[in-house]
């Protein structure tokens, strides 16, 4: 890890800055320590515009691989740390909130402070960020990610959801593409949707050229149809890995601080479980990554809408 003194260390010297670069021209961010790997479990980053629906399919991914019988972690990479409370039932302290309590000092954290059981046994984690316009949010990942190696908690876990804020303007929240076998997409079928997956496509593009992390599809969320994502996706190499539409009882789910598993039975619920049981066996199983190529901003106002 590279650190200065600071709590939130910054990118200060044009040696760390051209080394940084190789994450894709231009890149200026914190860049993780090469020996802290996640090991043998199967890592998924997702990614989307801010508030479409990443925390919902991510925690609904976690509980569908739980049920696989799969040993599941979940880590928020979210100021607003909310990614883990429909598994939860709570809004969990951070781990920049942990770590202020003991000035910073690791060691003298015990996994249940930073670590939480959620529904079905899938564990959680609240990696939060640094306070506004104080840091990188790629040192929270990499500090997050170390304190699980040394509490050993990476060796008795199958799969690593990563629930990513927002849309990719910040090389820091890239960080989880440093650790992942495959980056999903969350989006709608709507034009402000599909122009944030497609820089997110152009960020894993980047790091795609020093991690193994690939793209591993589109999750369409809040959308009937999906006339406009198949559009881009035809046009760059993606494709669809799921389809949630816009249904009342995902909304309800999460004002009843509840993953879709638990909510009363209806014929149009166990459509939705059916989807996210099939997305978590697909992506158990795994397939060939895609190299999508991403648009120019301009070709997308070209591409999408009607004539």
């Amino acid at each position: 890890m590279m650190v200065d003194t600071l709590p939130f260390p910054t990118v200060k010297s044009k040696a760390l800055a051209d080394r940084a670069r190789l994450d894709g021209e231009g890149s200026v961010q914190v860049q993780l320590d090469p020996n802290v790997k996640i090991g043998t479990a199967k890592v998924f980053a997702i990614y989307g515009k801010g508030g479409i629906g990443k925390s919902t399919t991510s925690s609904n991914l976690s509980a569908a691989f739980s049920k696989m019988g799969k040993r599941v972690l979940q880590i928020g990479c979210d100021p607003k740390h909310d990614s883990t409370f429909t598994l939860t039932k709570k809004m969990l302290p951070t781990v920049i909130d942990v770590l202020e309590t003991v000035d910073f000092h690791a060691e003298e954290l015990r996994i249940e402070d930073f670590v939480f059981p959620g529904y079905n046994g899938v564990m959680c984690v609240e990696a939060g960020g640094p306070p506004a316009g104080t840091g990188c949010g790629g040192y929270v990942v990499g500090q997050t990610v170390k304190l699980l190696k040394e509490h050993h908690l990476l060796e008795d876990t199958d799969v690593v959801i990563f629930d990513v804020l927002g849309d990719v303007v910040c090389g820091g929240f890239a960080a989880p593409l440093q650790h992942a076998d495959r980056a999903m997409i969350v989006t709608a079928n709507d034009f402000d949707s599909i122009f944030a997956m497609n820089r997110i496509v152009q960020a894993i593009g980047a790091k795609a050229k020093n991690y193994n992390v690939r793209l591993g599809g589109v999750i369409a969320n809040r959308s009937a149809a999906t006339d406009q994502i198949d559009k881009y996706n035809e046009k760059i190499g993606l494709k669809l890995a799921a389809h949630f539409p816009d249904l009342d009882v995902i909304r309800r789910s999460r004002l009843k601080k509840s993953t879709l598993f638990e909510m009363e039975a209806s014929p149009e619920l166990e459509a939705v479980q059916k989807e996210y049981m099939r997305l978590a066996a697909n992506l158990w199983v795994g397939g060939e990554p895609y190299n999508a190529v991403p648009m120019k901003d301009r070709d997308i106002f070209d591409l999408l809408g009607f004539d």
